[in-house]
């Protein structure tokens, strides 16, 4: 869980409200507050250019600052592998630098908020005759339409997952209709992040 921090408390930076309001701060979030603004006012705006490069860059920053972090999270009674709670405090060191006017951090949100809204979730139907699974990291589930092979990722639990778990010898040939969107995602095969398929639903006939 650890290692998803970063991700996940940016995410949760930007869904706090302008008007949101903070308690008096402890020595803790102060410190863990001013050493984050100080890392992200180091940064060079102008160098960040797309989702992941603003990810990377406050990735680091939440590295540099894990020790103060789990100070925080203790203080609150906070469990780190608990993702309810690590988006709540998320949220609320968000509040604090919006409320210090950390200026660095809100241009890295909005800059994050702005590649969101650009890159909106697009997805459509496949249908196709299932030829095998694919397993490059994650699991693919591949189909042939129209003579042409095409892949979808099998991420995470959807309606009919458990259609897939069959094995592969007992859906080949099977005519199978895929819900899918396009996410970005980190491929550790690749080293990388990539547009895939993923599968939302599933119909097999």
């Amino acid at each position: 869980m650890k290692k998803n921090l970063p991700l996940l408390l940016i995410l949760s930076a930007l869904t706090f409200t302008a008007s949101a309001q903070t308690t008096n701060l402890t020595a803790a979030q102060q410190v863990l507050t001013d050493s984050l603004c100080n890392c992200v006012s180091k940064l060079d705006m102008s160098k960040i250019n797309t989702k992941q490069q603003a990810l990377q860059e406050y990735t680091g920053c939440i590295g540099q600052n894990l020790p103060l972090l789990q100070n925080v999270a203790q203080e609150k009674g906070y469990d780190m592998n608990n993702i309810e709670q690590m988006r709540t405090l998320g949220i609320e060191i968000a509040q604090i630098l919006a409320k210090q006017k950390c200026s660095s951090f809100l241009k890295l949100s909005l800059l994050l908020a702005e590649k969101a809204a650009k890159n909106e979730i697009s997805g459509g139907i496949t249908a196709g005759t299932f030829k095998r699974f694919d397993v490059k990291g994650f699991n693919y589930v591949v189909l042939s339409e129209n003579g042409s092979e095409k892949s979808f990722i099998w991420y995470k639990q959807f309606p009919g997952s458990e259609e897939l778990m069959k094995p592969a010898s007992a859906l080949v040939g099977k005519k199978i209709s895929l819900n899918w969107v396009d996410v970005e995602v980190y491929l550790p095969a690749a080293k990388g992040y990539y547009k895939v398929k993923e599968i939302t639903g599933i119909s097999i006939k």
